[in-house]
Formats: C-alpha cells, structure tokens, sequence
C-alpha cells in the first residue's frame, strides 16, 4: 500500500528534523567540554607599577583552550618568558623560592625549571636564571611534587598541575567541581615568581639577601566555556 505523497514528505521531513537534531546535539556535545586557561596579565602589570618595575621586567605565559579529556595532558607545566627590559641591569630568577599556590586547597608547591635529561636529585638547589639587558628567557616550569621518574630515570610530570577531573572524587571539592562544570565558579592559582634585580657589577652575594626580592604573583584562572563560544558571532571566543 502506498502512501499518499503529502504523509510521504510528512515523514520524510520528520527524518530531515530528527538528522539535524541529532547531528546538532553531536555537535554540542564536541565542544561542550572546552576549558579555557587564562594569564591575568592585567593583576601582573599592576604589581610592576606599584614596584617601580614596568619600564624593566615584562612576563608573559603561554594559555591556551582545551577540552577536559585533554586538559591534564596541556596542564602538566607551562611556558613562561621573562624579559629583561632595562639596558644596564641584571635580573636573576629565584627558582628555588618561587612557588605554586592552589586557592581552593591553599596549598604551596615548589617550582621546578624543566630541562632536557631532568635527572639530578631534586632536593639539590636550583641556579637562578641571569637574563642579560635587553634579553629574554623562555622556560618551562612545572611543580616538584608531581614529577616521577621514568624508565630512564628522568623525572617528568606524571599529574596535572591542576586535576579538574579529580576533583568529582573528592568530597571536600565536589561543589567546587559541579559549580565549575555549570560554569559557576572559577579554579584559581598562581605563580608566585621570585626576581632579584641589581647592576651587572653587584650580582648575588650568596647567603645574603643581596639584592633584595621582588615577588611577583601571577595569577591563573580554569574557566568552563559554554557551548556558545564556538559560535563564530560570539566575540568571546
């Protein structure tokens, strides 16, 4: 028996509907896991003014937009670049007392400069960082207590520097958690970063605090986007 043609293209509209609906949802959900990591420079630039450090010292970090199955593989060290904007002075980077700081478990973590073949024993001191006038150093910095060996007895970071997805498992940040993923509420850290500035004839006096430090913090926030930012109108992308 066949169908009169008006319930033929009745029913070949409702499958039309129901393709799109169905690809629309796919869609949505491709892109309704993207987390988005970002420097607030601003709060950076604000403490180099206050400390008379604007016309000398530039920071910048590399951010970027991840999806959440593949943010703890992105979020595993990041990319810092410092520039030495002075033409007669020496900036030293104190690694070894800068730091980590989790707000949500106000936590302090000790900063580790990755280089090739990280094999030495990690409780020896790091060497600060000289960057010459006019220069600027890029380096990649993750946290001490997530590294661990491999075969080959180089430490590489094993954990995110901040575990999105482990925070659903434990009971004193699931609200954290579930407000994150409804886009409620931000995860906030920082890089507590230790400079020493003086003149390329002074250098650093060991065991003296010569120069004095300056502490910048830089802070981070772990926002949950919307599916609507991928919308190519939206200016918030």
């Amino acid at each position: 028996m066949q169908l009169p043609s008006s319930d033929q293209n009745l029913i070949v509209l409702m499958v039309y509907f129901l393709g799109v609906y169905y690809t629309f949802n796919r869609m949505i959900e491709s892109i309704d896991d993207m987390v988005k990591l970002d420097f607030v420079k601003g709060t950076v630039e604000e403490q180099l003014k206050e400390q008379n450090l604007d016309d000398k010292i530039g920071i910048s970090f590399k951010t970027g937009t991840y999806s959440l199955e593949k943010l703890s593989d992105n979020l595993k060290e990041l990319s810092i670049s410092i520039e030495n904007k002075s033409d007669s002075l020496a900036v030293y980077v104190d690694w070894d007392n800068s730091s980590w700081v989790v707000e949500h478990s106000k936590k302090s973590r000790r900063v580790i400069r990755k280089y090739p073949d990280l094999s030495r024993d990690l409780a020896m001191p790091q060497v600060p960082t000289i960057i010459a006038p006019l220069k600027t150093i890029s380096e990649t910095v993750t946290a001490e207590d997530i590294l661990k060996r491999d075969e080959n007895g180089v430490y590489k970071p094993g954990d995110p520097l901040i575990d999105i997805v482990g925070m659903e498992k434990q009971n004193d940040l699931k609200k954290l958690y579930k407000d994150f993923m409804e886009g409620k509420k931000k995860v906030e850290f920082s890089f507590q970063l230790v400079l020493r500035i003086s003149e390329l004839r002074v250098g650093l006096a060991p065991g003296v605090n010569v120069p004095p430090i300056s502490i910048i913090n830089c802070p981070f926030t772990l926002e949950k986007l919307p599916w609507t930012y991928a919308l190519p109108w939206n200016k918030k992308k």
